[in-house]
């Protein structure tokens, strides 16, 4: 029976493969010596820097050397994601290029985590919402009249908030990807 920890979706979760598992044609080989193996709690994890990129891999039981291995995928919210990255590896396990990651953040996204990041880091110094937009969106952006209602002194709020919710756990949410309905 499969059972995996809190392993993120970008994860892939192996086992050595048995014989039923083996197709006729050859398998390309897991290479645990491209990267770092480490014991967890959980199990084992790996990194491995195949080419450019790094793949995660997630094994219950001890890694062992020269065997063939099997992706885990059970039917959760996650497999779709783990799907990709189990296909992403055996890519360029197989010589091929890995393709596009699966998720990744917008150029706009990283501003706004990185202004919200910011905002918070100055609020949590003791900054007004005043001190804090003017050094984010600078002084001359900021009225000396009309503080109380310009836009800016709303987004900053929101941004502080936005920042809260990150330290507060909400950066987990960063690390999965988004849902899509289809």
């Amino acid at each position: 029976m499969f059972w995996a920890p809190e392993v993120l979706a970008s994860v892939v979760p192996v086992k050595v493969a048995s014989a039923t598992d083996l197709s006729s044609a050859s398998q390309p080989p897991l290479d645990l010596a491209a990267g770092q193996v480490r014991r967890a709690a959980d199990g084992w994890h790996a990194v491995l820097r195949i080419g450019a990129v790094d793949h995660h891999v997630w094994f219950k039981d001890p890694p062992v050397l020269g065997a063939s291995y099997a992706a885990e995928l059970p039917f959760d919210g996650d497999f779709e994601a783990r799907a990709y990255a189990a296909r992403r590896l055996w890519r360029v396990m197989s010589g091929r290029m890995p393709g596009p990651a699966f998720h990744q953040l917008s150029k706009q996204r990283r501003e706004r985590l990185s202004a919200a990041i910011r905002a918070r880091d100055a609020h949590s110094a003791g900054g007004s919402y005043r001190i804090v937009a003017e050094a984010l969106f600078g002084k001359r952006r900021i009225p000396d009249r009309a503080w109380k209602t310009h836009d800016l002194r709303n987004r900053t709020i929101r941004l502080v908030q936005g920042g809260l919710a990150l330290v507060r756990g909400g950066y987990r949410k960063l690390l999965r990807p988004g849902r899509r309905e289809e």
